[in-house]
């Protein structure tokens, strides 16, 4: 049977550590901080699991399971774009705000299955490992998110380096049985509302870092996983009307603390290599396939962007001056340049054995064209609202008296919408780009996929240098000086 919400909110009552506001958090389901965005990911598997949605949105595994496509590893041309096609309907009903949706790390583990020779390679324990794993979260269906991020504390130094031997998660015992963590990993966006975490290190490392260089997956509500969350954007938002995506879509970021965790040798999968560690994302299609999941999500959340932008140029009505039609057309320039960017990744697929993925280097020029525009757009979005955003009313509760309402009404006017309308599309547009809610979001698309460095040097790497420099070299073989 098909995975629903219901099913997604039962699975994450297990008794999981959160820690919030100094108190250790209890049922998360229902906590004020976490319930509202966790309904909303719950909605995405009633979504997939409407009747008339099934087709788009599941397919039947191997094993005779009716799951998400996410799951999928396309073989051909046309599963990948029939793949698409359900990652974008998923991120279509978050309007792209749900950073770390279920289909991010579930594409990373595709990726990491279609070279299950380079696991076996390094250990055929680990590979029957990874294999196992990958049928069980893909036929339950599992919410799986990851930390492959280290603390920052001395970033002049390795992982080995830091004064606190388990600043960084790292092995500290082992026996026949499994392996003990300890250590804390970042960046766990998703974590409170996922049930697994895939924890690996995606950042180089030395010879001498072993105790560090590993991969496993550990459920959330292990004995000994402790989950640091950040301030909660949605208990902060004072209602759904002044704070509509904030109040729905704050999917949270932790820090992760495994606090001598054990973990069974069936969930490790890299084990004490480092080279294995950067093997199983860049030799394999897994930093591709998840990428790539992140530009769908992204061409959809520009989508968005550019919509709320034309509405409030539409709104004070100034959409037919020659400014604002220029930077509603840049604005769509960008939109439209991520969406080709993901048609053009799926075009220029090739085969990785049998299965049919995006285009690299496409997917890395998309990643850096991305951690440009962003800002961009949010900058040009400022600009087009003004003071509009600043000077609204307190609250949906000036609505409800008399005085205040009439005083919206006189203030808050526009020649196409009422009072109430103008008021919900600039709390709208201000939760998008100047919240806090709306400038982490600005934060994670300049930093989620690295900084822009390491993107650009994944551009550097993969880019057919050759292809380029031969065209220059047959030109200048075409003359010389002159005789």
């Amino acid at each position: 049977m098909t995975k629903t919400g219901q099913d997604h909110l039962d699975s994450l009552r297990d008794g999981r550590s959160v820690y919030l506001d100094g108190e250790l958090v209890g049922d998360v389901v229902d906590h004020p901080a976490y319930r509202n965005a966790i309904r909303s990911t719950a909605a995405l598997y009633d979504f997939q699991a409407a009747p008339e949605n099934l087709e788009l949105m599941t397919f039947e595994s191997p094993t005779g399971a009716r799951v998400n496509r996410s799951w999928q590893m396309p073989e051909s041309y046309a599963e990948l774009v029939q793949r698409r096609l359900a990652l974008e309907a998923w991120a279509e009903q978050t309007n792209g705000f749900l950073g770390r949706s279920p289909d991010h790390v579930a594409s990373s583990l595709c990726g990491m299955m279609m070279r299950l020779d380079l696991f076996e390679a390094h250990g055929e324990k680990r590979a029957k490992a990874l294999e196992e794993y990958f049928e069980y979260v893909r036929d339950h269906d599992q919410f799986v998110t990851y930390v492959v991020v280290s603390p920052q504390a001395d970033r002049s130094k390795g992982v080995g380096g830091q004064a606190d031997e388990f600043l960084v998660a790292g092995i500290c015992d082992e026996d026949s049985q499994g392996i003990t963590v300890k250590g804390a990993k970042m960046l766990g966006t998703s974590c409170i509302m996922a049930n697994e975490v895939l924890l690996g290190t995606i950042q180089p490392m030395q010879p001498g870092e072993e105790k560090y260089a590993f991969s496993a997956a550990i459920p959330l509500g292990a004995k000994g996983v402790k989950l640091l969350s950040r301030k909660s954007y949605e208990a902060s938002a004072v209602s759904e009307f002044d704070n509509p995506l904030s109040y729905r879509f704050d999917e949270n970021d932790a820090v992760v603390y495994f606090d001598e965790v054990k973990v069974p040798w069936e969930r490790v999968f890299v084990y004490r290599d480092p080279a294995m560690c950067r093997t199983q994302y860049h030799e394999t299609p897994a930093h591709v396939f998840h990428n790539y999941q992140a530009q769908v999500r992204l061409m959809v959340k520009l989508r968005f962007l550019v919509g709320v932008a034309r509405k409030i140029a539409e709104t004070t009505n100034i959409i037919t001056i020659p400014q604002v039609v220029e930077s509603l057309g840049s604005l769509a320039g960008m939109a439209g340049l991520i969406e080709g960017m993901v048609y053009g990744m799926e075009a220029k697929g090739l085969f990785v054995g049998k299965y049919y993925v995006p285009d690299r280097h496409l997917m890395y020029a998309s990643q850096v064209q991305a951690q440009q525009m962003y800002p961009e757009m949010i900058q040009a979005i400022r600009q087009l609202t003004g003071g509009g955003v600043i000077m609204l009313p307190s609250g949906a509760v000036d609505f409800a008296g008399d005085e205040t309402a009439g005083l919206i009404e006189k203030t808050q006017q526009s020649p196409v919408v009422n009072a109430k309308d103008r008021v919900k599309l600039y709390k709208l547009a201000w939760d998008a780009i100047g919240s806090e809610f709306g400038s982490r979001h600005t934060q994670y698309e300049m930093f989620y996929a690295g900084a822009q460095f390491a993107v650009r040097n994944h551009s550097f790497r993969t880019y057919d240098w050759g292809k380029a420099t031969g065209m220059v070299d047959r030109f200048m073989d075409s003359y010389d000086l002159p005789e």
